[in-house]
């Protein structure tokens, strides 16, 4: 069974679609299926990408000191936001891991009474909306489906819901944050999966990708929910580099994972 990838985002395309005449300013870098850097007829710059609608939780974050962009044109599925200051960091730094962190404290408890919003879901036991895709695992070789056999076990544990008080980011990785010359976090940026959940996912989210890019860095302590966590995480990165990239990637996520199981 061949799954297939998420699309990039088709920029000219999309800038015919918005009611507003923007114009191309070129890519950003990053990001696994695209962003743009577009001209208002003033001049000033923003950023297209394609995503929900989120601006009610950007606004709380906001408001609780996270440096969260401003959406400036919602037309769905596409989205202009502005354009925060700062540039994607190299490699992640103990001071960036310092600054995540922090964010992450900000985000705890800010959506209080906000039972109208959805909470995170962990796609373990079936299948996400184009992510965390099961048959990719089943399918591909013996090592993916002994994880896959691991993670729907805890999905069988666990509710498939990820409850809770906090602003969950979802992606929340060296990748999504901007720095300043000093290394200072200026920005945190794509936040397309956002919704109330525990902000502990993001922090093993960021575990995730320290372990990878920056083994000697530590981010935050296991908690009630980090097993859960753990295997949305294993299934979601090891499912996109299957169908995204190489073998090797696969290999790097199947053994990153398993360094990272919880005992």
């Amino acid at each position: 069974m061949t799954l297939p990838p998420v699309p990039k985002l088709d920029v000219h395309r999309a800038l015919r679609e918005l009611p507003v005449p923007l114009a191309y300013d070129g890519p950003c870098a990053g990001g696994e299926v695209g962003a743009a850097y577009v001209r208002w007829p003033d001049g000033h710059r923003s950023v297209l990408t394609r995503g929900p609608d989120v601006r009610a939780l950007l606004s709380a974050a906001r408001a609780a000191g996270v440096p969260a962009p401003e959406y400036e044109l919602v037309h769905p599925p596409l989205v202009v936001q502005q354009a925060l200051p700062g540039v994607a960091p190299h490699a992640p730094t103990a001071e960036i891991v310092a600054g995540m962190v922090e964010i992450n404290r900000r985000c705890r408890g800010i959506l209080a009474g906000r039972q109208d919003l959805e909470p995170v879901r962990l796609h373990l036991r079936t299948d996400g909306p184009g992510f965390c895709l099961h048959g990719s695992l089943r399918a591909y070789d013996s090592r993916t489906r002994r994880l896959l056999d691991q993670v729907e076990e805890i999905g069988r544990a666990f509710p498939d819901t990820l409850e809770g008080d906090d602003l969950v980011h979802y992606d929340f990785h060296a990748g999504n944050v901007l720095v300043d010359a000093a290394g200072t976090v200026t920005g945190v940026i794509d936040w397309d999966g956002a919704a109330r959940g525990d902000a502990d996912l993001d922090l093993v989210t960021l575990r995730f990708d320290l372990a990878r890019r920056a083994p000697g860095l530590r981010a935050g302590a296991p908690g009630a929910v980090t097993p859960a966590c753990w295997a949305h995480m294993s299934l979601r990165l090891v499912d996109w580099a299957i169908r995204h990239h190489a073998d090797s990637d696969v290999t790097a996520w199947l053994e990153t994972a398993q360094r990272l199981r919880p005992r």
